[in-house]
């Protein structure tokens, strides 16, 4: 299986390569060659997590051994989750809540980010290389604490987080300034995360840049890198069992996945799914105010000419979402040309529109709605009063636009939400949903909210008030390709 670049399928790396190369050359985004793999009988009532892992991702890292993969499943998906299930799917009144929340770090990207620091690490075995693996991950949030915990010590690595300084909540900030690890540094940026990773894909796609480490090899780990992506496909088949597993449906009925969405990876992943066979019949965008991908499947333009707005849900605060370009790759049956030239709009002009045919396709699939700052308070409130269940602001986002579906298209399709993080990581906001006064110290407020809902304070986050912060550099985005280039220096060996 090889890998090519979304922007000149010419460009073509390994899996390995790919990962550890994260972005290509040229600037565009890594996929398989074929989404188009033979996929065993799967026994849906039966199989683990561990098991559709290497299930699934056997056909697409076929660089690697089958001990490889099934090792590196076994190493990321253990005891570090709270829940044996790994990704429990939890009924609610009018669908099922898909908990991605139970890893270390409280939030979706610890699916993938578990995992891939073995993929990764393999990888460079493969190599033979003597090289420092430098990780440049831009953060809206989630990813940048779920990649420092990943990646924390891992050999022949070096990781550096950049996050926006007003634009996560205190807690995201907390998570990723206290982290530990001798290979890990985290960054404020005064701008918004599209500043960060726009200084992020520039400077791992400068030849100059690149070449200011010696023996220093440049990578990614949010869901610009394939690695990424590729083992949140899974989560989708683990739901699938599940439903399949506690008879709400039988094997082969198709079912929708309402899914909160920013820099539109996890939403990749489930079309990705669908791709390989899995029972997709619609794939539910869910935006916030920032709703950009709203407008574009619904209308096949796409323009960051529009406000930004900082919201509770700032992992979705996002208006350049990267992985749309692979889906624009998918989509039009891998049009690098296309695709180049919508990118090249996209810098030059800040917008590009695409052909009735293509938009066609993508509305075949995909469903957008947004939710304001009132819905996600309703649905939070809502699920509460009426079932005891509490979420955070994103999954308030994808509960929402379950409910448009479910009121333009009929609930004859089961729908699942995918819930991203833990509410706990969001305590003021939920509590300020719920009609609570929430104190102004976030480990006060993540005590009212337990002691109100009945629910434990995730160990991680209750850790982090003890924790002294390590990290508290800021910078400008104009001195980000300065800050890059030295710390590769600095990396740099012979």
């Amino acid at each position: 299986m090889r890998y090519y670049s979304t922007r000149n399928k010419h460009l073509t790396l390994s899996a390995g390569q790919a990962m550890i190369q994260g972005l290509a050359e040229d600037g565009g985004l890594f996929l398989p060659e074929t989404l188009s793999v033979s996929l065993p009988d799967i026994d849906y009532a039966g199989v683990s997590y561990q098991e559709l892992a290497e299930i699934i991702l056997k056909p697409f890292l076929t660089d690697y051994t089958a001990e490889e993969i099934r090792k590196c499943a076994a190493l990321a998906y253990d005891n570090k989750y709270s829940t044996a299930e790994i990704a429990p799917l939890r009924k609610i009144r009018d669908g099922w809540l898909l908990e991605l929340w139970h890893g270390p770090t409280s939030a979706f990207k610890d699916l993938a980010l578990t995992i891939m620091p073995h993929f990764l690490t393999a990888a460079y075995e493969h190599t033979g290389s003597t090289d420092t693996i430098c990780i440049l991950t831009a953060t809206s949030g989630d990813t940048g604490k779920a990649a420092l915990a990943g990646f924390a010590d891992v050999p022949n690595t070096s990781v550096t987080v950049f996050f926006p300084e007003n634009g996560v909540s205190p807690l995201q900030k907390r998570q990723m300034q206290t982290s530990i690890g001798s290979n890990v540094s985290v960054i404020a940026v005064r701008g918004n995360f599209d500043d960060c990773q726009r200084m992020v894909k520039e400077c791992s796609s400068d030849p100059a840049v690149r070449c200011a480490g010696r023996h220093v090899t440049l990578s990614s780990a949010n869901s610009i890198n394939i690695g990424r992506l590729l083992p949140q496909i899974v989560y989708y088949y683990a739901a699938y069992a599940s439903l399949v597993k506690h008879g709400e449906i039988t094997a082969g009925q198709e079912v929708t996945f309402c899914v909160p969405t920013g820099n539109f990876g996890d939403i990749l992943a489930g079309y990705m799914a669908g791709q390989t066979g899995l029972p997709v019949r619609h794939l539910v965008c869910a935006s916030n105010a920032n709703n950009v991908l709203t407008d574009f499947f619904r209308t096949g333009s796409y323009s960051v000419h529009r406000p930004f707005h900082m919201t509770m849900s700032p992992s979705m605060d996002i208006l350049v979402s990267s992985n749309l370009e692979r889906l624009l790759f998918l989509a039009s049956g891998g049009n690098d040309v296309l695709v180049s030239g919508c990118m090249k709009e996209l810098k030059k002009k800040g917008e590009y529109t695409i052909s009735p045919d293509l938009l066609d396709t993508l509305q075949k699939t995909f469903i957008a709605y947004d939710a304001q700052e009132d819905d996600c308070r309703n649905e939070i409130a809502g699920l509460y009063g009426n079932e005891h269940v509490l979420i955070d602001p994103h999954t308030a986002a994808g509960m929402h636009a379950m409910h448009a579906y479910q009121q333009e298209y009929g609930t004859s399709v089961p729908c699942v939400v995918l819930s991203t993080a833990s509410p706990f990581k969001f305590p003021g906001s939920v509590l300020s949903c719920l009609g609570m006064d929430a104190p102004e110290n976030e480990f006060a407020a993540l005590r009212m909210l337990s002691g109100m809902s009945g629910m434990p304070v995730p160990e991680n986050i209750a850790a982090l008030e003890h924790l002294p912060v390590r990290f508290k550099t800021v910078i400008d985005p104009d001195e980000g390709r300065e800050y890059i280039v030295q710390i590769l220096e600095e990396l740099s060996h012979d």
